[in-house]
């Protein structure tokens, strides 16, 4: 199934629940919420109090990429926000298991995410544990870059991984995603995408998801 997350960096805050509710009319059927500290990645962002809400605005899933340092501290407070899913970069965990099993054990769905230089083989000993593994197909701490070609072998690496342990694990993709690099990343075998500055920074979001959804499921389609 494939699905839209729109990235509320790109939103305007002022008016956040209006363009959430119009990128959900156009199809989306989830929310990804960068949240960043400025150590592990250079720029500073949101935190639990915006998840809460949002939580409060919006009935979809809030899925919520931690780009932090220390993720274990702050695991329960997204818990109580109100966070479905929670994903930590497996660069930035010293106890990736733990931390995985942390968000599970606090009623959410564990993720774990790779930056462009990670290799996927990083990720062999939690591939079962987790149910997201989200490839960053741009260096994490700003919106608007440039998608790196090199995610494509990741995800379907990944792809080969997962169906060679019989897992179940959804393929996640964010960063530099558009009407024209959304076909590659589906056919690769991405199924959940992260959009901010594509679906937020002009038009009408609504409309950007309905179009990246076309894009992707005909490249699906094409893949079949």
């Amino acid at each position: 199934m494939i699905e839209i997350a729109p990235s509320i960096l790109s939103a305007d805050f002022a008016r956040l629940a209006e363009a959430a509710h119009a990128a959900i009319r156009g199809g989306a059927t989830l929310l990804h919420v960068d949240v960043m500290d400025g150590h592990f990645v250079p720029n500073i962002t949101i935190g639990p109090p915006v998840v809460a809400s949002l939580r409060k605005a919006v009935d979809v899933p809030l899925d919520c990429h931690l780009m932090i340092e220390n993720c274990d501290e702050f695991i329960p407070a997204f818990a109580d926000a109100g966070a479905n899913w929670v994903t930590v970069h497996q660069e930035a965990c010293v106890h990736l298991n733990r931390s995985l099993e942390l968000i599970r054990a606090r009623g959410m769905r564990p993720g774990v995410a790779i930056n462009p230089a990670t290799p996927v083989q990083t990720l062999g000993e939690v591939l079962g544990i987790v149910d997201l593994v989200l490839v960053m197909s741009v260096n994490p701490g700003f919106g608007g870059q440039r998608f790196i070609p090199g995610a494509l072998e990741k995800a379907r690496k990944l792809a080969t991984m997962r169906d060679a342990k019989g897992l179940d694990f959804r393929i996640e993709m964010d960063g530099g995603i558009d009407t024209e690099t959304i076909g590659p990343a589906a056919r690769a075998g991405v199924e959940m995408f992260v959009a901010g500055s594509h679906v937020f920074g002009k038009g009408d979001p609504g409309r950007n998801v309905e179009a990246l959804l076309k894009a992707a499921q005909e490249a699906t389609l094409l893949r079949a």
